[in-house]
C-alpha cells in the first residue's frame, strides 16, 4: 500500500489538470426540465378529459379510465426513452434512462392490464335511450374490442420477452427488431381502441393528443432504423488492426476516414457496427479505450463473450465501421476532484484506459489510483503500458488476482469491502472521484462497499446496462 500511494501523499492537495481540449458541454435537457415535460404529458389527457368530458361516473369507472389514459401515455414515452436521444440521456446518463425505460414499461403494463377489470358499467355497444352521455355503458364495438384485447395481450408478451430475453432461443438482434415493431403494433392497436371505445378519447382534443403521440412513436423508430444510419454514413471508420492482447481479450483499432467529424470524452462508449452496413441490426456497445487526444484513431478493448465477440479475428482489415455515439456520463467532464480512484474488473479496464491515457496526454497533476481485478495474471490488459504511465502521472496501480500464481506478491481475492478498506483513506480521499466499471455484480458490491466506508454516493461514477438478471 505504501508504494502505491507514496507519491499521492506528496501531491498538491488542490492540483488540477490542464485541459488538453475544451470539455464537451453536457448535451441534453436538465433533469428538472425532463421531469416537468414528463409530468405535463401524464396530466394532459386527464386535464382534457376533466375539462371536456361528460358527467362523472362511478369512482371505479373513472379510476379505470384514468389508469388507461396515464398508462397509455407512459407507454408512448417509452419510445423516446429507448431511442438513444441525447436530449434525453445527455445529462442523466443512458444507463439511468434505460433503467427508467424498464421500470416504466412495467408500470404501463400494470395500469393497462388492470383497467378493464375495474369498470362497473355495462358492456353495451349501442346507445341507450336513457343514457345519451354514456354514463352507464362502455361504448365498445366489435373492432374496438378486438384491437383492445390484441394490444393488451401483445404488450404483456413484449414485457415478458424483454425480461427474459437472455433465455430466448434467437439472437439479440432478432429480439430487438421484433420488440420495436411489436411496440409500434401495440401503439397502433391501442390508439384505435382508445379512439373507438374511449369515452373521453372520442373528444377531438384528446383524439388529436393520441394521434400526435402515435406519430411521434412512429418517427422515433424511423429515426432509429433509417435516419440515424443515414447520418452515420457521413462519418465512416476503417478497421485498422485486430490484435489479441490477453486471454480472450482483443484490441480493435479503427481510424476515422474523415477526421474531425467524431468527438468524445474519455470514458464514453458507442454502439459499434463493425464490417457491416450502418443499417445492420448487428451492433454492440463498447467503451472507447483510447483517449480523445489519439483521434482520428479509436480503440476498443473487447472480451470474448460467446457471441459476435468470439469472432473478432474474422473482421476484415480495411473493412468499414460505424459508431453511434458517443454516449454515457462515465467521464471527468464537469466534475471536480482532487484525486481519482479507478476500480476495474476484467474488461472494465477499457474506459479506465481512456481516462488514464487522456490524463497523461493532458499532463494531469492529480493523484490517481487504479485497482484492477482479474482472475489470472494472463488476463491483465496492457500491463507494460500501465506501468509506463506511472512516469507520466502521479499514478498508483494495485493488481488484484482471484487465482494468483505461487510467487504473486500483489493483492489476492476480489474487489470487496475488505480490500477496498485497505486503499480508501479518509478524510484524505473524501473529495476524490471513484470510477467503477466491471461485471454488474461487482459494480454493486464495490458501490455498497465504498458507501459503507464513508464515500458519498455522488462521488461514485458507474454505468450499468443489465438490470433484469441477478
Amino acid at each position: 500500500m505504501s508504494d502505491a500511494l507514496s507519491s499521492h501523499r506528496a501531491a498538491a492537495p488542490n492540483a488540477r489538470a490542464p485541459a488538453l481540449h475544451a470539455p464537451a458541454r453536457p448535451r441534453g435537457l436538465p433533469l428538472a426540465v425532463l421531469g416537468f415535460v414528463y409530468l405535463a404529458l401524464l396530466l394532459a389527457p386527464l386535464i382534457i378529459a376533466t375539462l371536456r368530458g361528460g358527467p362523472p361516473r362511478a369512482w371505479r369507472d373513472e379510476l379505470a379510465s384514468g389508469l388507461a389514459l396515464v398508462g397509455f401515455v407512459v407507454f408512448f414515452v417509452e419510445f423516446l426513452l429507448s431511442g438513444r436521444f441525447r436530449f434525453v440521456t445527455g445529462r442523466i446518463g443512458i444507463d439511468r434512462t434505460m433503467r427508467a425505460h424498464q421500470l416504466l414499461a412495467r408500470t404501463a403494463l400494470i395500469f393497462l392490464l388492470i383497467h378493464p377489470f375495474l369498470y362497473t358499467t355495462a358492456l353495451v355497444p349501442w346507445e341507450l335511450p336513457f343514457d345519451p352521455t354514456g354514463r352507464v355503458r362502455l361504448g365498445l364495438s366489435g373492432p374496438s374490442i378486438l384491437t383492445g384485447v390484441a394490444a393488451w395481450l401483445l404488450l404483456a408478451l413484449l414485457v415478458i420477452l424483454a425480461i427474459g430475453r437472455d433465455r430466448l432461443p434467437y439472437p439479440y438482434e432478432a429480439w430487438r427488431a421484433s420488440h420495436g415493431l411489436g411496440a409500434l403494433l401495440v401503439a397502433g392497436l391501442g390508439t384505435h381502441h382508445a379512439l373507438e371505445a374511449g369515452r373521453y378519447s372520442a373528444d377531438p382534443w384528446l383524439a388529436g393528443f393520441w394521434l400526435a403521440l402515435f406519430t411521434l412513436a412512429t418517427f422515433t423508430l424511423v429515426h432509429v432504423y433509417v435516419l440515424r444510419p443515414l447520418g452515420l454514413l457521413a462519418r465512416p471508420f476503417r478497421i485498422e488492426a485486430v490484435e489479441k492482447i490477453a486471454e480472450r481479450t482483443w484490441s480493435v483499432r479503427l481510424r476515422e476516414e474523415k477526421p474531425g467529424r467524431f468527438a468524445f470524452e474519455a470514458g464514453q462508449f458507442v454502439w459499434a457496427t463493425l464490417d457491416r452496413s450502418p443499417f445492420s441490426l448487428v451492433e454492440h456497445p463498447f467503451s472507447i479505450a483510447s483517449a480523445p487526444a489519439e483521434l482520428p484513431r479509436v480503440e476498443f478493448v473487447i472480451k470474448e463473450a460467446g457471441d459476435f465477440t468470439s469472432r473478432l479475428d474474422r473482421l476484415r482489415i480495411g473493412g468499414r465501421a460505424y459508431l453511434d455515439g458517443p454516449h454515457g456520463n462515465f467521464t471527468l467532464a464537469g466534475r471536480d476532484a482532487v484525486g481519482v480512484m479507478l476500480i476495474a474488473g476484467g474488461v472494465g479496464i477499457a474506459p479506465m484506459l481512456a481516462l488514464l491515457r487522456q490524463a497523461a496526454a493532458a499532463r494531469d497533476r492529480r493523484p490517481w489510483l487504479l485497482l484492477y481485478g482479474n482472475r489470472r495474471a494472463d488476463q491483465i490488459v496492457y500491463r507494460d503500458e500501465l506501468e509506463a504511465l506511472r512516469s507520466r502521472l502521479d499514478l498508483g496501480i494495485v493488481h488484484v488476482l482471484g487465482e494468483p500464481p505461487a510467487d504473486w506478491t500483489g493483492e489476492r481475492g476480489e474487489l470487496d469491502r475488505a480490500l477496498l478498506a485497505r486503499w480508501v483513506e479518509l478524510p484524505r480521499m473524501a473529495d476524490w472521484l471513484f470510477f467503477v466499471c466491471g461485471p454488474p455484480a461487482m459494480i454493486g458490491v464495490v458501490e455498497n462497499a465504498l458507501v459503507s466506508l464513508g464515500i458519498r454516493r455522488r462521488r461514485i461514477i458507474a454505468e450499468r446496462f443489465r438490470y433484469d438478471v441477478g
